[in-house]
């Protein structure tokens, strides 16, 4: 059962619930009797959004077995003084809000009490007593975010199950710091068409064949067919192209474009400083510049030709340009790989590799500082991953940013209706 099929069931059990009857109440979960009594009744008083709520629980006693059971509500959890809307409230807002536990548990708190910094908000306002004061604290936060990511471990084999894939994938990873200064890296896998992000793992480094090995497995069990991938677009890691070859030696890498030129950043600024040695400022300004601009005019022809004939040509002309012969030899050592995505064979596969992604990753989680250790770091990872894959993309662009399917989700990109729920349906949240 794939995540979407577990958000709906989700759903329909809370549906049930909030369907039952009095008369459906009256059956024994036990043993399936209707010959009941009710047997008293106790109240609470949760935190709901708008305050601290009275409810009163019914109990029942069944008289051929003589067990005891109550009425459920659905916006009440077992054990918790918080209500399930603050719950999901919490969990979302730290999510999507860019924010500390701390303070994700300080702004519920002061919404829930009308108090800390509600009373800010409203200047004439005074806070509640101390003992009608909320305590929400961070740890409890924790604990909620906890069993979220312990749901999103449960959930990995077969999450993404059905779900249509582009058959190219883009990998990636990015570099955390925990306690004690350990570094540990995230790799993920997105499809190259749809956006949806694949299960990702937490690695020591990314520099041997093991943990790219890990990560196609994942992704393997949560549903992805490594027999139909053909592509792969990257940054060029030593250890992914290891494990293409000895793991899936029939799918292609596709080197990223933009981590290409960032790797020639540097050897287009020493044949600028060659260029323009010895000679006087301003005339060492307009070389520098005519130099730069003819070397990047080159690089691009080579990068951006439509076949490998005009790329291989576009390369000659670079050759012959001065100070240019370091540049030429590193595009010609990937030049197989910078231009995969112009054969049929890997139709789809992007240029660049999923580095924007760990920009959401980042605004949204941080890198690290809230996680502390390698496991809470992965659970994260997959709560973030779940998130994303629902969440719709904003419809508006910005004025140096565009969406590639504005207002969709991925999942709903790669043809699912996620109609009625979300990632926090799918946490069961």
């Amino acid at each position: 059962m794939n995540i979407i099929a577990q958000a709906r069931g989700f759903v329909q059990s809370l549906r049930h619930v909030a369907g039952r009857t009095a008369w459906d109440w009256k059956r024994c979960p036990a043993c399936g009797s209707t010959v009941t009594v009710k047997w008293g009744q106790y109240e609470r008083h949760p935190w709901f959004l708008d305050g601290r709520q009275q409810v009163t629980v019914q109990r029942h006693r069944c008289q051929l077995c003589g067990k005891t059971y109550s009425e459920e509500t659905v916006w009440l959890k077992r054990g918790s003084w918080y209500s399930r809307e603050v719950h999901r409230c919490t969990v979302d807002y730290w999510v999507h809000g860019r924010t500390s536990i701390r303070r994700s548990a300080e702004m519920v708190r002061s919404w829930l009490g009308k108090q800390e910094r509600y009373v800010q908000w409203r200047p004439l306002t005074s806070g509640p007593e101390p003992e009608a004061a909320c305590h929400l604290s961070a740890s409890t936060v924790f604990r909620w975010l906890n069993a979220a990511g312990i749901n999103a471990q449960r959930s990995v084999i077969g999450q993404l199950a059905g779900i249509v894939e582009s058959e190219t994938l883009g990998v990636d990873g990015l570099w955390t710091r925990l306690k004690g200064k350990a570094k540990r890296v995230i790799l993920m896998a997105v499809d190259s068409v749809s956006g949806v992000v694949w299960p990702p793992i937490v690695a020591r480094g990314e520099e041997s064949e093991g943990p790219w090995q890990r990560l196609f497995e994942r992704a393997q069990q949560a549903g992805l067919d490594l027999d139909r991938l053909r592509g792969v677009t990257s940054d060029g890691a030593h250890g992914l192209s290891a494990s293409l070859k000895h793991q899936l030696p029939w799918v292609h890498l596709q080197r990223c474009v933009w981590h290409m030129w960032r790797s020639l950043s540097g050897d287009i600024a020493r044949a600028v400083s060659q260029a323009t040695q010895g000679l006087p400022d301003e005339e060492a300004k307009r070389v520098g510049q005519e130099t730069r601009q003819r070397l990047k005019f080159f690089i691009h022809q080579v990068l951006d030709a439509a076949t490998y004939e005009q790329a291989e040509q576009a390369l000659l002309c670079l050759i012959e340009q001065p100070w240019a012969e370091k540049i030429a030899k590193t595009l010609f050592e990937h030049l197989d790989r910078l231009l995969l995505h112009t054969l049929a064979y890997c139709q789809g596969i992007q240029r660049v590799g999923p580095e924007c992604y760990w920009r959401d990753f980042r605004l949204r989680l941080s890198r690290g500082r809230n996680h502390r250790s390698a496991p809470r770091l992965e659970r994260t990872s997959l709560v973030w991953a779940i998130y994303h894959n629902f969440t719709p993309a904003q419809l508006r662009f910005e004025r140096k940013r565009r969406y590639r399917n504005p207002g969709l989700a991925p999942l709903e990109v790669a043809g699912q209706s996620l109609e009625h729920i979300s990632y926090l349906d799918a946490l069961g949240v």
